[in-house]
C-alpha cells in the first residue's frame, strides 16, 4: 500500500487531507511540526510527504534541508499559504516535487499527489 505522510500545523487541514486519501485506499500519517515528520518518516519510509511550509518548531525548509542532508530521498510536496521566491528557490534546489497552495483545493490536491504516488 502506498503511504503518504501530512505534515501541517494545522489540525483541521491534517483531518481533512488524511481523510481524503484514507479513502482513495493510500496509508496515511500525520504529523504537526517538523521532528515529529521526521521521526515519521525514518519509521514509516512514506513514499510521499506533503510538507507545510510554515510551522512554529521548525519550518518546512528545515525539515527538506535535514532529509536531504541525511540522503533520503523521499518525494516531497510542499504546501504553502505564501509565495515566496526565495523559498521557492529554496526548495527547488533541495528537489522538491510540487508545490500545492492553501487554501487546499480537492481536486488539484488529488491530482498532484497521485501523480507523485505513480
Amino acid at each position: 500500500m502506498l503511504k503518504l505522510l501530512i505534515v501541517d500545523d494545522e489540525v483541521d487541514i491534517r483531518e481533512f487531507a488524511g481523510n481524503f486519501f484514507r479513502k482513495r485506499q493510500i496509508d496515511v500519517f500525520t504529523a504537526s511540526g517538523g521532528n515529529e515528520a521526521l521521526r515519521l518518516i525514518d519509521q514509516e519510509n512514506p513514499n510521499l510527504v506533503l510538507l507545510d511550509v510554515r510551522m512554529e518548531e521548525m519550518n518546512g525548509i528545515d525539515v527538506l534541508k535535514t532529509l536531504r542532508n541525511r540522503n533520503n530521498p523521499v518525494k516531497v510536496i510542499m504546501v504553502t499559504g505564501v509565495e515566496n521566491t526565495e523559498t521557492i528557490r529554496e526548495a527547488n534546489s533541495l528537489g522538491v516535487a510540487g508545490y500545492i497552495h492553501k487554501p487546499l483545493v480537492l481536486e488539484e490536491l488529488e491530482k498532484v499527489v497521485l501523480k507523485e504516488l505513480q
